[in-house]
């Protein structure tokens, strides 16, 4: 009998929206080669592995070419998962075992609120590199564990980026990602693009709503957001920061399952 493997659309409220991760619940340990090597046949952005510890599960996250410390949008595909699937009541809260720590997920009516580190940023110089690989005016740039943020002028800037990947990758960090405030319902809306970790473009990604946050915080004195990553898919993350922790919220829904032959 082989494993089932579930595809979620995260960030999102509706089917083929929002960050699509796969999903696999391990009934014993596996090696990094096969996980790795299932990761990069489903080839989305990641794919996550759980196997059942006595008060949780642990938790993996590979991309189509590595393995990653933290990633957002398939911790909250797992954690529908596992609700969904009736590996835990909805009642209970999900318990994750990471490179990253301990991070929990809580279920509030159709949101999912994960908890996660915050991550800070300190103020970077505008490499020529960098400008020429986004090709756009920079206002500010930092740079944290991810890579570089990076803010600009207008939310329409965002959203008519067209970067160089070839440069980014280039670039000789994780990721970048571009911000401005938002327009309308969101208070900043952002993109974020990593060819060195086998991802053009992410279409919404939790991890950098921990930079995002804090980066936000103090630029706008306040501490809750609603966030829009305008990525061709698109999503919705709320995000709230407290000391040195950010929650995120978001949706999942299950396009997909099927099973692993092994």
């Amino acid at each position: 009998m082989g494993l089932m493997i579930t595809q979620v659309d995260a960030f999102t409220d509706r089917p083929f929206g929002g960050n699509p991760a796969a999903v696999c619940v391990l009934s014993d340990a596996c090696s990094d080669e096969w996980m790795q090597a299932v990761a990069n046949e489903m080839n989305l952005s990641e794919t996550a592995f759980l196997l059942k510890q006595e008060d949780g599960f642990s938790l993996r996250w590979f991309t189509p070419a590595v393995e990653v410390d933290l990633c957002g949008h398939a911790t909250l595909a797992s954690a529908h998962v596992l609700w969904s699937q009736g590996y835990l009541p909805e009642s209970k809260s999900a318990q994750f075992y990471t490179r990253s720590g301990v991070l929990t997920a809580a279920k509030q009516g159709d949101w999912i609120e994960l908890n996660f580190p915050a991550i800070e940023s300190t103020t970077a110089r505008v490499r020529p590199e960098l400008v020429s690989a986004l090709g756009v005016a920079i206002a500010n740039v930092c740079q944290n564990s991810l890579g570089y943020l990076v803010e600009v002028d207008s939310a329409e800037a965002v959203r008519k980026l067209t970067p160089d990947f070839a440069r980014i990758k280039a670039l000789g960090v994780h990721g970048v990602m571009v911000t401005s405030i938002g327009q309308g319902d969101y208070d900043f809306v952002s993109r974020f693009f990593a060819p060195a970790m086998g991802i053009d473009e992410d279409p919404v990604t939790g991890s950098a709503h921990c930079c995002l946050g804090p980066y936000w915080r103090d630029r706008l004195q306040k501490s809750e957001f609603l966030a829009y990553q305008s990525s061709r898919r698109g999503g919705v993350v709320k995000v709230r920061c407290e000391e040195e922790r950010v929650f995120l919220g978001g949706q999942a829904v299950t396009v997909l399952q099927g099973t692993l032959v092994q």
